[in-house]
């Protein structure tokens, strides 16, 4: 699928040794992946780093100025390791500091009581220069927006609650529609020539194939077309369904239950 030169761009930077050392599985970018396609902002790039400091900054400043927005999840809690906030402020040439307003919502979450904030909780105060805050209705503790990169928790919980409010700060673009077909019993390798004939009549649209299951138990593909434009998106998924049945038959040949079904229609 060709990439819509008005919508929107994005990239998201997943930092933390523990996602790079398998150690926590991320969650992260699936949901910020879906939560971008909503918008109609297309995410193009993902990078999962260290929580190196000259990494961290390096790929902030190559990204910031390649997309419309960054968004970046993981380093700003109150561990030693937890750098990006200085980061992001050493990327943009700009101070940090701890910040009234966000120790006013970490005291808030505490009853007011500030002997409950020990210095560690305190670090997660320190905003950098220019910086607006990112509310966080799960824990509290705020992630913030400098320009065009957004700074949020790596808890996945966390980061899908900061999303609330980074929403209404996004441009929005035209969404990408999807059709889908599943196939069962039906081998990936005998619906690539129907998918290919489609791509080349179809170049502003996506199509993809994504096998489930294991032979001999049930198995198949589902088939997948996505694209801006409904009209060539239905005129391509009707072409689809047309094809299917001797691809279907074809399959009889080796698997009797052979079948497809349309299971998504997203608009």
């Amino acid at each position: 699928m060709t990439v819509n030169t008005e919508n929107p761009t994005a990239a998201v930077v997943i930092i933390g040794d523990e996602i790079l050392s398998g150690r926590t599985q991320d969650t992260n970018v699936n949901t910020l992946a879906k939560f971008l396609g909503s918008l109609g902002i297309d995410l193009i790039e993902v990078r999962m780093i260290h929580d190196d400091a000259p990494q961290i900054v390096r790929t902030l400043n190559e990204l910031r100025s390649a997309v419309d927005y960054v968004f970046t999840t993981g380093g700003i809690g109150p561990t030693h390791d937890d750098i990006t906030a200085d980061c992001v402020a050493q990327a943009f040439g700009v101070t940090i500091a701890e910040r009234e307003d966000a120790l006013k919502i970490l005291l808030d979450r505490y009853g007011g009581d500030a002997r409950l904030l020990n210095p560690n909780s305190r670090r997660m105060a320190r905003i950098p220069e220019g910086a607006s805050l990112i509310l966080n209705p799960v824990s509290g503790a705020p992630g913030f927006q400098i320009e065009n990169v957004f700074v949020m928790a790596g808890v996945p919980r966390i980061m899908a609650g900061m999303l609330n409010d980074v929403a209404p700060r996004l441009r929005q673009g035209q969404q990408v529609k999807a059709r889908t077909v599943k196939a069962t019993f039906v081998p990936e390798s005998l619906a690539a020539d129907i998918l290919t004939a489609l791509d080349k009549k179809y170049a502003d649209l996506s199509l993809g194939s994504y096998p489930f299951g294991i032979f001999p138990e049930e198995f198949g593909t589902q088939l997948v077309i996505r694209g801006r434009n409904r009209e060539a998106l239905d005129e391509a998924f009707q072409a689809l369904l047309d094809g299917l049945p001797a691809v279907v038959e074809k399959a009889r040949e080796r698997f009797p239950d052979a079948r497809f079904e349309e299971i998504v229609t997203q608009d």
